[in-house]
């Protein structure tokens, strides 16, 4: 009898001593990878702004959980996959960093996710927007935060239909995320009764959008719908412009606008065009004073990237405080249990599959006429509640989803 009781206590002390180290905080630091085009096509999209943002996070947070530090690595991905891979490779190989965040190009995404994967390592994405990421390739071990195609496409092609726009001609990036984007504006114009009479698919990035305007124009579409992103859109827009597109009756719907892309090109290029987004800063005391503090440091407003990405880093450190771990799963399974309630998003909740669903909002930017100030660009039209936002759970093909 004395050597079963002491073969139970054994094998309780090794239980707890297994527990107690999964709930451990590796190495006495959480370590935080930030990767992002900090140079190219999508600077403005994440690049240093963000990594402000994930440092304010940070800051906001005390800069340790329970007397562990947080640390921070940085470094520009330059929209090529196979850096982004080895870079986070390498983080992770040699830094032991435990979550990996930024994260613009969807391609760059993917070929990061399957390192974090393999490494059971956590992805918080932010600014990237392919749906098909917490769609066919989801995983236990990436977030999306901000926006996807399937609710930007939603949202926008549903408002712009509503307005009588029911032929369309589909201008796309290339790539993983303009063929997403792409395929979501199809089936939302044609479940509604609506056309694609044109397509074309332009190279990434591209500084010539000539040729693929004058097909727009020629295509006699309604609704010129812009399934692109960063400098892309800019050119595609300003081309637009100098081409007389809206002019000749035709209306510009951009898919994935952001605030910057708006501020550059001016009122005057932008007006009038409808979008849909994540986050606005001036839409109630909380956002405009979070988008103060930033403007402060930046030098510019935020736009809805930046806010996830101090909204998704913090929700991550407070998983990490409430757990006392930096184990991936344990910290995943109560970033999903614990609801979202930042300046970013109210009652904001993270599904199984990834998807973190919040409301998003139908905006229309404003005419130089109605704006009185540098950075007052958009009219919020209406609130796109996020149940009605996402891809339903029943229409998922997340191998992480109970059907």
């Amino acid at each position: 009898m004395k050597g079963l009781a002491k073969a139970i206590s054994g094998i309780v002390a090794a239980g707890l001593l297994s527990t107690t180290a999964q709930a451990a905080i590796s190495d006495n630091e959480i370590r935080i990878g930030y990767l992002a085009d900090m140079s190219g096509t999508y600077r403005d999209l994440s690049g240093p702004g963000g990594l402000e943002a994930v440092k304010m996070a940070i800051e906001d947070f005390g800069g340790q959980v329970d007397g562990k530090k947080i640390v921070i690595f940085n470094a520009d991905d330059l929209n090529k996959p196979d850096v982004g891979a080895n870079t986070v490779r390498q983080w992770i190989d040699e830094k032991n960093v435990d979550v990996i965040t930024g994260l613009a190009a969807t391609s760059v995404v993917m070929a990061v996710n399957k390192v974090v994967e393999q490494e059971d390592k956590l992805a918080l994405i932010s600014a990237s927007a392919s749906s098909s990421l917490t769609n066919e390739y989801c995983s236990p071990n990436h977030i999306h935060w901000v926006y996807d195609t399937y609710a930007l496409s939603n949202g926008t092609a549903h408002a712009v239909l509503e307005e009588g726009g029911k032929s369309w001609f589909v201008l796309a990036a290339d790539y993983a995320f303009g063929h997403s984007l792409e395929q979501d504006i199809t089936k939302v114009v044609e479940s509604e009764g609506g056309t694609v009479v044109g397509k074309v698919r332009h190279p990434f990035p591209s500084n010539d959008f000539s040729s693929y305007i004058l097909q727009a124009q020629g295509s006699g579409a309604e609704v010129v719908a812009l399934a692109n992103a960063g400098a892309d859109l800019v050119n595609a827009l300003q081309t637009a412009s100098q081409f007389g597109l809206t002019q000749a009756g035709q209306k510009l719907a951009g898919m994935v606008v952001f605030l910057n892309d708006v501020h550059s090109m001016g009122l005057e290029v932008t007006q009038d065009l409808m979008l849909t987004t994540g986050w606005y800063w001036d839409m109630n005391d909380e956002t405009r004073a979070w988008a103060k503090r930033y403007y402060d440091r930046v030098g510019r407003m935020p736009s809805m990237t930046h806010a996830g990405m101090y909204s998704s880093t913090l929700h991550y450190l407070n998983a990490v405080k409430a757990t006392g771990s930096d184990d991936t799963q344990t910290v995943r399974a109560k970033m999903i249990e614990t609801p979202i309630n930042d300046m970013f998003a109210k009652n904001g909740q993270l599904r199984e599959d990834g998807r973190m669903v919040h409301d998003m909002y139908l905006a229309q930017v404003k005419k130089p006429s109605e704006s009185k100030s540098e950075w007052d660009l958009y009219k919020i039209l209406r609130t796109i509640p996020g149940d009605q936002a996402y891809r339903p759970l029943a229409d998922s093909q997340c191998k992480l989803v109970k059907q």
